[in-house]
């Protein structure tokens, strides 16, 4: 069974998502103010995301018959020196929420609530891949530094992405 601090962990998760959201929205405003329409829509796609692991996070604190409690959040980041900048500090947020994340997945252990160690398994892996991604982009943009049409094709590349949620 949950109790009240596990509960208070997963409603402060979910309105964590629901911030990085807001983050990648606010870096999405700063590429489309760039003309960056490739970049942007990159972002736009990964505060779909973080929209879906909160509404995963609301669903099982529902099914477990506990109550989510919405707060309010800071104002994120809107300006940034370059795309690259924007990427960095998208990677150090994903690191935050793996963070969260893992002491999550300690309180659940602490408690034995095994149903919400099974649960924090999906967004342990995801984290593995949201750090691999962002990493990797920032490694290419580094390697393409001043290469204009190498850049311009990670744009154009980026304007493709697209999610389709999975099932919650």
């Amino acid at each position: 069974m949950l109790n009240e601090s596990l509960t208070k962990a997963l409603n402060d998760q979910l309105n964590f998502e629901l911030y990085s959201a807001h983050v990648y929205l606010a870096i999405a405003a700063y590429c489309s103010g760039e003309s960056l329409d490739g970049f942007a829509n990159f972002f736009i796609v990964q505060a779909e995301e973080e929209k879906f692991h909160a509404m995963k996070i609301y669903k099982y604190l529902n099914d477990r018959g506990k109550r989510v409690t919405m707060a309010g959040m800071e104002t994120p980041n809107n300006e940034y020196g370059s795309t690259l900048e924007a990427f960095e500090h998208a990677y150090e947020h994903e690191q935050e929420v793996t963070k969260r994340i893992y002491h999550l997945s300690d309180l659940a252990m602490n408690d034995r609530e095994h149903a919400t160690i099974q649960f924090l398994k999906w967004f342990i892996d995801e984290q593995v891949e949201e750090e691999s991604m962002f990493d990797s982009i920032i490694n290419k943009l580094k390697r393409i530094d001043k290469d204009s049409n190498a850049f311009f094709m990670m744009d154009a590349e980026y304007a493709l992405r697209s999610f389709t949620p999975p099932a919650l």
